[in-house]
């Protein structure tokens, strides 16, 4: 299994590689890719929780904070993305599975940083809107709206708003999550390409 998973991570890299040397201004669109990914997802969380918002007194805001979200939560896929890049390389060298395995779970830890940065990215660009748009509102002010919605869904997590709310974090979460899955999905392939050697007999004759 650990070859098979091995051997993608691999050819992860090498594919990277040959783009990064091939693609000119490769970090720029990097960078643009990133945004257009959580602009998307920006939109698409707006949509599907909170329509309404759209059409209220806060519409505006709602619309212009999708730019400043999008480039803060860019900036922190690009930085993931290189320090994932570093654990992979530093993986790979290992001669230890158990090695192998707990420099990828690092990743983790990169998820978890994630929501935090996603609520941090909410409440700079909630403020950064109220100053376009002559609302001024502290910064202060905005980090209390957020701390009392992540207290609610600790303390009712089943209530329809916070669920809503939670469902609104893990889309705006999920190009940071890219790395991770990307390992998850790399490890449950290489898990069936393993157990298909297995069970499957080698056909004679098969090149």
């Amino acid at each position: 299994m650990f070859v098979f998973w091995r051997n993608s991570l691999q050819h992860f890299l090498e594919w990277l590689a040959e783009k990064r040397a091939t693609t000119r201004y490769f970090y720029p669109k990097l960078f643009l890719f990133f945004i257009a990914v959580n602009f998307a997802c920006y939109w698409w969380a707006l949509l599907t929780t909170y329509p309404q918002n759209l059409t209220s007194y806060k519409g505006e805001e709602y619309v212009l904070m999708g730019f400043p979200v999008s480039v803060m939560g860019a900036l922190f896929d690009s930085l993931s993305l290189f320090v994932t890049l570093i654990i992979v390389r530093r993986a790979l060298l290992s001669t230890n599975n158990m090695h192998y395995v707990a420099y990828l779970s690092v990743d983790l830890l990169i998820a978890a940083l994630a929501t935090l940065w996603v609520l941090f990215a909410f409440v700079a660009s909630g403020w950064i809107v109220s100053l376009v748009l002559e609302r001024p509102e502290t910064f202060t002010s905005r980090t209390l709206l957020y701390e009392g919605r992540v207290w609610s869904v600790l303390l009712n997590p089943f209530d329809p708003n916070n669920i809503r709310n939670v469902y609104f974090g893990l889309i705006m979460g999920a190009s940071a999550l890219l790395p991770t899955l990307c390992h998850l999905y790399l490890a449950g392939l290489s898990v069936l390409r393993s157990a298909l050697t297995q069970i499957l007999p080698k056909r004679e004759g098969e090149h």
